[in-house]
């Protein structure tokens, strides 16, 4: 297997696994501050944010106007960003509030409740959310590490608060710490899966125009999950300036790692 296709999976697996950091977390202590929740959460949008726009769209622009020429690709790197929006939308109309670990206040509800089917359905609702994401993560693996990394990094903050989502309901319901870790870590294999879906299926119709609308998209996936998600519940937390900060602090550290790579 070629060494880029191997490095893709890597970055791909350890975006995916992100989840056990936050099912650490979540069952080694208590319960998450609101001011540590809604700093992560925050973190994660601004990294997010920040990547889409100012790396992972210009590249999406760069290889389009190079495929299809200067007006055809811009409309089409255009076009492809809101169906992004619109393809991640509508997974997230699909999933149930009551179990949508990204509706705001619901990943409080979540660690409130004891019941074991609330843990395996919000499992379920990440696992949803995130097989695009590891097929995002895997394509741009592929193509460029000064896009990847990145977009794995941005992928794997985001994942954390999602793998307390799980672990704290489940170790609530069983009362075993173990359980709650794993179910956790568990729930982020969904990215993995995706890459390898990916690869055996889609790879071969993948080329430079392809990987443009594909990186569109994934920005248009990203700067929603950002806007809809992570920031609403971030200040649900009652930590507003938290929630700021944090953002600010995401978009500071994006900007420095992508520096290192000029």
């Amino acid at each position: 297997m070629d060494v880029s296709v191997l490095q893709a999976f890597a970055l791909t697996l350890f975006a995916g696994l992100s989840t056990g950091v936050g099912a650490g977390i979540a069952v080694a202590r208590k319960r998450p501050t609101e001011g540590f929740l809604a700093t992560t959460l925050g973190f994660s949008a601004g990294v997010m944010l920040y990547v889409s726009f100012v790396e992972i769209l210009p590249e999406a622009f760069e290889k389009l106007t190079e495929s299809m020429g200067e007006r055809a690709g811009s409309w089409t790197a255009v076009a492809a960003f809101f169906a992004g929006i619109a393809i991640i939308a509508v997974i997230d109309r699909l999933v149930p509030e009551p179990v949508n670990p990204h509706e705001p206040g619901n990943l409080e509800s979540a660690r409130r409740s004891k019941m074991m089917q609330m843990g395996m359905l919000t499992a379920l609702a990440i696992a949803i959310h995130n097989f695009p994401e590891g097929f995002a993560t895997f394509l741009a693996g592929l193509d460029d590490l000064k896009v990847a990394l990145p977009v794995a990094v941005a992928i794997a903050i985001h994942n954390i608060p999602e793998g307390i989502a799980v672990a704290v309901p489940i170790r609530e319901a069983t009362g075993s710490k173990a359980k709650g870790f794993w179910w956790g870590l568990i729930s982020g294999l969904a990215e993995p899966l995706g890459a390898v879906i990916g690869y055996l299926l889609l790879l071969p119709l993948i080329g430079p125009g392809a990987l443009g609308v594909a990186f569109a998209s994934i920005a248009g996936i990203m700067v929603f999950i950002s806007l809809d998600e992570l920031l609403p519940t971030a200040v649900a937390t009652g930590k507003h300036h938290s929630a700021i900060y944090g953002l600010i602090a995401g978009m500071a550290v994006m900007a420095m790692s992508l520096l290192l790579f000029i």
